[in-house]
């Protein structure tokens, strides 16, 4: 099945339409800030109308960058643990790696980041969180020197060539003994899925979206970092399904707390992040590999002002919750390929964050299984889709 059919793609994203989060207002750029609720406008210190100016962008000269402080957590895994984690991974477990940013590393030290809830969905299956909070898609441009004996860079492309072993990976991941643990224990070859997610630190540090916005090294560009690492995975690991993600939406103060806007409408000097995530999108069509649209994903959770204090901690990093509700998305993806559920719930999946309960399991009905997907529903009946059985599946 084309990896298009699982795209989340809700459309090209338009600069001069003010959108909020995933949701078009129909045109009126005026309407996009109506979705904040009275709790969260009176959290907003200093909000104006001034990002919801039509076919205007706030090119925010002053923004606050949320960090994730979690280097305490890096350092804190005791012996007994290190023990444990060095037990062998049997060779039928689906292996999943999750390579990023600080969404990724979000959540590891509790076991409730997105690869350890994703693979609580995914049956027989073992996660390996290769996340660092803070690092880029791009390479740093303090980086001049990308000859692969002296690479110092934990980029995106830092991973990946740690993967592949081309670089001296004990060197360049000294400092972050968790992610070079995990790296030491993932055998390329054995790799089924990767999920790959950056975007929110290039914004942050006004990284080029593509070549055409900096005439040196392209790894110092947004699309050709991501194109770059994409195909060093496809090489070192060639059966593997590659699901390339967006960043993630968010919403922008600048350091006095003052609202500026969404990721739709707030540049801080090269682009909006919404352009960043269609660059992403740009890249997994182009290396046809699987998308996940965590930008435009109106159809799959109601991204926007309204929910964004139930998913985001700061304006930009994930809850608890906001992992809980995009690990049941993605583990659609595995599941799916895995023969563990029919396609048909990966395509109608839709959460409303207010109303989410992360132990749901979620389906649809054997009817609507039989009249909308009859080969998935004979299957069903067949005895397959077992992780959909054990939920009731097929019981009707």
């Amino acid at each position: 099945m084309k990896n298009s059919i699982i795209r989340f793609i809700v459309g090209a994203i338009s600069v001069s339409m003010l959108t909020c989060g995933c949701s078009s207002v129909g045109g009126n750029a005026d309407a996009a800030l109506e979705f904040i609720n009275d709790d969260m406008a009176t959290g907003l210190s200093g909000l104006t109308d001034e990002a919801a100016t039509a076919g205007t962008l706030v090119l925010a000269k002053d923004i606050y960058q949320p960090t994730l402080e979690e280097a305490g957590a890096e350092a804190s895994v005791s012996e007994d643990d290190k023990k444990e984690e060095d037990v062998p991974v049997e060779d039928d477990k689906v292996v999943m790696v999750f390579i990023g940013d600080s969404q990724i590393e979000n959540g590891r030290d509790s076991e409730t980041d997105l690869a350890s809830l994703v693979s609580e969905r995914v049956p027989n299956s073992v996660a390996y969180n290769l996340g660092i909070g803070g690092t880029t898609a791009a390479l740093e441009h303090s980086t001049s020197d990308t000859s692969l004996d002296k690479w110092d860079s934990i980029s995106f492309n830092g991973i990946t060539y740690g993967l592949a072993d081309q670089i001296d990976r004990d060197r360049v991941f000294e400092n972050y003994p968790t992610v070079l643990e995990n790296m030491n224990k993932i055998d390329p070859e054995k790799v089924d899925y990767y999920f790959v997610e950056y975007g929110a630190n290039d914004f942050f540090t006004k990284m080029p979206l593509d070549k055409t916005q900096f005439e040196g090294n392209p790894l110092h560009s947004y699309y050709e970092a991501l194109e770059t690492g994409v195909k060093t995975l496809k090489e070192i690991s060639p059966n593997a399904r590659i699901v390339l993600m967006t960043p993630f939406y968010g919403i922008y103060k600048d350091s006095q707390g003052k609202f500026l806007g969404d990721s739709y409408v707030v540049s801080y000097g090269v682009d909006t992040l919404a352009n960043y995530a269609r660059k992403a999108l740009n890249v997994a069509e182009d290396l046809d590999v699987i998308d996940f649209d965590a930008m435009n994903d109106d159809k799959k959770c109601d991204l926007y002002l309204d929910t964004a204090e139930e998913y985001l901690m700061d304006g930009t990093h994930l809850t608890e919750k906001g992992r809980q509700v995009f690990s049941r998305l993605l583990a659609h993806i595995p599941n799916f390929y895995e023969d563990n559920e029919p396609f048909a719930y990966l395509e109608n999946d839709n959460i409303k964050i207010n109303e989410f309960n992360p132990d749901d399991y979620f389906m649809i009905s054997d009817h609507k299984l039989k009249e909308d997907y009859p080969e998935a529903y004979e299957k069903l009946m067949a005895g397959g889709y077992p992780l959909a059985r054990e939920h009731g599946a097929g019981s009707e």
